[in-house]
């Protein structure tokens, strides 16, 4: 779908032929982040089934990381997990909200068990196990950078050859890293979506993507975010100015209806959940009319939503 935030006008194409919507001088701006097996399963030692949802290792500790875990029964702290290949994960303490630490210990290196052991964390609408080809079916062409716990799903309309021909055309393409958590998808709850609290995603921004995004700017391009996790990461690594910063850190922007875009021109991005903080950035961007009027279109005329759904692109 295509949407022009300022009229409002609604097109519809495929999206192979983006290139015809680009300028030479655009510059898109991709989530590199690659998606780990975050889900683990093993059992109490009284033999109690446990599922453990990896969300973010602890800085600089391999072992320790924030999780969610499941089972018939209760945890507490000290309670000991048996998983697969000599791996044992011990509780910790509780974390944020419903979350526990868990620290990993075997026989050899937490990071070579978990790409062996750990399963692909796929969206729970499709009501499945994972399988060996979703570990790259569920990867964006341009993931190299390991941490998310969900795809960054604009990203899986591009090919390598349609980047490659988009390079020809005067189209550039820079990379940044959000590793998508869990909390993007959490609904907002409260009747005054300000009293919502946004969750925090580490991120990267290379200097050579901010100098690109600066360039882009002075020159009159336009920069493309590919995703929410793009656009939220730009914005939050923006000066007051408009120019953007390379660093890292814990980004916790929230972007509702309201806020003004100081870097991102347009947005390619999926059809999102209603309550979401996500659908509430596009409202931020295309206004709220608009986005409800192309919501509609969409379901009218049989548009797929979610993780494996169409794009729109917002100009």
């Amino acid at each position: 779908m295509l949407l022009d935030r300022t009229t409002g006008s609604i097109a519809e194409d495929t999206f192979c032929n983006l290139q015809q919507y680009l300028r030479p001088g655009d510059l898109l701006v991709m989530n590199d982040t690659r998606v780990i097996p975050a889900r683990l399963f093993g059992r109490k030692p009284s033999g109690g089934r446990v599922e453990i949802f990896l969300l973010r290792r602890l800085p600089g500790q391999e072992e320790r990381w924030e999780c969610l875990l499941r089972s018939s029964k209760r945890f507490r702290e000290g309670q000991n997990i048996i998983l697969e290949s000599g791996m044992t994960a011990v509780v910790l303490s509780r974390c944020a909200s419903e979350n526990w630490l868990v620290e990993f210990d075997g026989n050899e290196p937490f990071d070579l068990w978990l790409d062996r052991e750990g399963h692909i964390p796929l969206p729970p609408y499709l009501q499945r196990d994972d399988c060996s080809g979703d570990r790259e079916r569920y990867q964006t062409v341009v993931a190299r950078e390991p941490g998310a716990v969900a795809a960054p799903t604009a990203g899986l309309h591009f090919t390598r050859e349609m980047l490659d021909n988009l390079a020809t055309t005067g189209i550039k393409t820079a990379f940044l890293t959000l590793h998508t958590g869990l909390g993007t998808f959490q609904p907002v709850r409260v009747e005054r979506v300000v009293e919502h609290q946004i969750h925090t995603e580490r991120f990267v921004v290379p200097p050579d993507t901010a100098e690109a995004v600066n360039r882009t700017k002075a020159a009159g391009g336009r920069v493309i975010a590919v995703g929410t996790t793009s656009a939220r990461t730009l914005e939050y690594s923006a000066q007051q100015s408009g120019a953007v910063v390379s660093g890292s850190g814990e980004a916790d922007i929230y972007i509702y209806p309201g806020y003004h875009f100081k870097v991102v021109d347009a947005l390619i991005t999926n059809f999102h959940l209603p309550e979401s903080t996500l659908l509430m950035l596009v409202s931020a961007l295309a206004g709220r009319e608009n986005v409800l009027g192309a919501y509609r279109e969409a379901v009218s005329r049989g548009f797929r939503f979610y993780s494996y759904g169409d794009a729109m692109f917002i100009s």
